[in-house]
């Protein structure tokens, strides 16, 4: 038995320990889906931000519907998450900012920086959902580059892509005094674009071709290619040096927004399944490390008294044996007893 204790004892900190590791694991990959589930929610806020500061800078004043719809949705998801993913500060105070927009008055200016405050919130808040649910941690390429391809190359791009589109129509409006600063800012919209276009192909390209899953490079090729004619519509618009065209820029803007949609749903979806199947893997190992130990400790017991079985038999036989010999010892040869087979000496 204390041989059985011996060696039970390390095996169960052995398994105590895989036990550790695949809980942590498992808590962290449920992080991550709560992170995506956070994200695919998320996403129509940009592109509704972007429709707001748009209508705003044509002199609507009320609050578009996608911005209404993507603010109560954002809000019911973090309701659920924000505890867990500690989003909820961030969200409230960007929420605020989003529900002042419609009073924002003055000049173009004033409402375009108004919506590029609220813009760049919208990208902070993203931020902090891939940190807070370790989604920039995941040592898988695929799902790095997904999120790093989600979190931040996609809502940049809507982002750049809409305030060039703004500012193209502001830049055609203004007066001379404002032509100057208004060229500067279209400029860097137009650089701003064309760098994260270039880090959302690299990045879905590097996760495309670093990946066990099927149906990544497929799902993701036609929205990529829709997503790249409308760059390219939106640099002819732009017309850099010259006056941009607002019309095609409108067009192109329209594009992007839904080629990103389309290709955010199929990434994030992609994103989730790679995460479940993770989820399932660490599920067997922990069965397997129960099933493991218990049948570890069952081989155990069982020779333990298949041991002390043996002992116990190789008592009884050493104690007959010892009886047999006592008895022999008792009778020694050539003694009668006084009975039928001899008299002693001294009788004859």
């Amino acid at each position: 038995m204390v041989l059985t204790v011996l060696v039970v004892l390390p095996t169960a900190v052995l398994f105590l320990r895989v036990l550790n590791e695949n809980t942590t694991q498992r808590d962290e990959t449920a992080l991550k889906l709560k992170g995506v589930e956070y994200l695919a929610e998320l996403a129509p806020l940009i592109s509704a931000l972007a429709e707001s500061q748009s209508s705003a800078l044509q002199g609507v004043t009320q609050e578009p519907a996608s911005l209404t719809a993507a603010v109560a949705r954002v809000q019911g998801v973090d309701e659920n998450l924000g505890g867990d993913l500690e989003t909820t500060s961030r969200w409230a105070g960007l929420k605020e900012k989003i529900g002042r927009l419609p009073g924002v008055s003055g000049t173009a200016e004033d409402v375009y920086q108004a919506h590029v405050e609220v813009g760049d919130l919208a990208l902070e808040l993203y931020n902090e959902v891939r940190e807070n649910s370790k989604l920039n941690q995941d040592q898988q390429s695929d799902i790095w580059y997904l999120q790093e391809t989600i979190t931040v190359d996609m809502p940049e791009a809507v982002t750049h892509v809409s305030r060039m589109g703004d500012l193209a129509n502001m830049l055609a409006a203004a007066k001379n005094n404002q032509r100057a600063a208004l060229a500067v800012q279209f400029g860097a919209e137009i650089l701003a674009v064309q760098e994260a276009v270039a880090e959302l192909t690299d990045h879905l390209q590097a996760a495309a071709e670093d990946t066990d899953s099927s149906t990544l490079a497929s799902n993701t090729v036609n929205n990529l290619d829709a997503f790249r004619r409308g760059v390219e519509a939106a640099n002819r618009g732009a017309n850099l040096g010259n006056t941009p065209d607002v019309s095609i820029l409108v067009t192109a803007q329209s594009t992007l927004t839904n080629a990103l949609k389309a290709l955010a749903t199929v990434l994030l979806k992609e994103m989730s399944t790679m995460l479940d199947e993770r989820t399932d893997s660490l599920d067997y190992r922990r069965a397997e490390a129960w099933a493991m130990l218990i049948t570890s400790i069952v081989l155990l017991v069982i020779a333990a008294f298949w041991n002390r079985g043996r002992a116990v038999l190789a008592g009884r036989e050493a104690s007959q044996s010892s009886r047999d010999v006592s008895v022999q010892g008792d009778n020694p040869p050539g003694f009668a007893g006084g009975g039928f087979g001899g008299s002693p000496a001294w009788e004859r």
